[in-house]
């Protein structure tokens, strides 16, 4: 009876690591910074590629909201390539936007997506999305 007990205890503990590992997303997009300059908003993006191969190329296509949650333009931003679990920084200018006005990024998912020469699913599977300044980042 005790050794069963020990055995569930284990089993139990296992499957939570597992659950969680699952769950937790293999590409992550963080909105890092913006800045205003003179041209317009300059975004920052963390992102790290938890995933064995390296992401040749992604390009998320990408909404941005004023702070009223009107659309203020729809766009293609061109991440280029990571390699597995390196974190890498991509910035973007957007021509024109104060970064005060910008109240939303949504990801709306990847319009391309290039894994070992083929187009691949995992940059929309398992995509964790956060933000560290006051616009929040969506998808």
């Amino acid at each position: 009876m005790r050794t069963s007990k020990h055995l569930i205890a284990a089993l139990s503990l296992v499957c939570s690591q597992a659950t969680a590992q699952e769950t937790q997303p293999l590409l992550s997009v963080e909105l890092n910074a913006q800045e205003t300059t003179e041209a317009g908003c300059l975004l920052s993006f963390m992102v790290r590629n938890g995933h064995a191969q390296e992401i040749e190329n992604v390009v998320f296509e990408t909404v941005l909201f004023n702070t009223a949650g009107q659309v203020d333009r729809l766009t293609l931003l061109d991440f280029g390539s990571f390699p597995p679990n390196r974190p890498r920084v991509r910035q973007f200018l957007v021509d024109g936007l104060a970064c005060d006005a910008l109240g939303q990024v949504l990801i709306n998912g990847a319009s391309s997506c290039k894994v070992a020469g083929t187009d691949s699913p995992i940059c929309d599977n398992s995509l964790g999305l956060s933000s560290r300044t006051g616009t929040e980042l969506t998808g």
